[in-house]
């Protein structure tokens, strides 16, 4: 016998994806907003070359072929460590490439240009949602969450983790607006869908377990 859903649960990401598709209606019909001019301007008001690298490292994890190699990398470990299932989970947020390449192909929003802003890093895909953001809320959140689950992990390590992964999870939006990857509401976008999509992979995650 299946489990039976908690409607109350699906409420957060129901709303989440709501607000998403609102936003991204309204990218497609306004592609340049002031409110995004203004926000890179205020990221960027203080540059240089230390900040600029730091940047880019930041953002290094979401870059092909790299991700993949995260991706893979993470999932071995947990599979070596013999977390076959959680090396399975971990493998799925690849998967994050192919929706947001998609979206990105729908909403066809230009990626920011100078001299609108300064640009560090030159794209060529469009720019609504950004896919690093996306990928990072996936990937990292839902090794954040493995991190408060398996308790037979050592506390310190686990610790560790999480808040490298949170890290990395809230910075990376500071990362692509500084290096004019990307618009505030490309990230914000990205937020909101990657944790639906963060919401549905724990959800299944937890779907089988005892």
């Amino acid at each position: 016998m299946q489990p039976k859903i908690n409607t109350a649960k699906l409420y957060l990401p129901a709303g989440l994806l709501t607000m998403f598709i609102l936003l991204a209606v309204f990218i497609y019909q306004h592609p340049t907003l002031q409110l995004d001019i203004d926000i890179s301007t205020l990221v960027q008001a203080h540059t240089s070359a230390a900040l600029d690298a730091i940047m880019q490292a930041i953002s290094w994890f979401g870059n092909m072929p790299y991700s993949a190699i995260t991706a893979i990398t993470a999932s071995l470990l947990f599979y070596l460590f013999r977390y076959k299932r959680e090396a399975l989970f971990v493998l799925l947020a690849m998967l994050s490439g192919a929706v947001s390449s998609a979206i990105k192909g729908i909403v066809n929003r230009p990626r920011p240009l100078q001299p609108l802003i300064r640009v560090v890093a030159k794209n060529m895909q469009q720019s609504f949602p950004s896919g690093h953001v996306m990928y990072y809320v996936i990937l990292f959140g839902f090794i954040a969450f493995l991190m408060r689950r398996l308790i037979q992990i050592p506390k310190l390590i686990r610790g560790t983790i999480f808040y490298l992964c949170m890290a990395l999870v809230l910075t990376i939006s500071i990362s692509r607006i500084y290096l004019g990857a990307h618009w505030f509401t490309d990230v914000a976008g990205a937020y909101l869908l990657g944790s639906v999509c963060l919401f549905i992979l724990c959800g299944l995650y937890l779907r089988r377990i005892p």
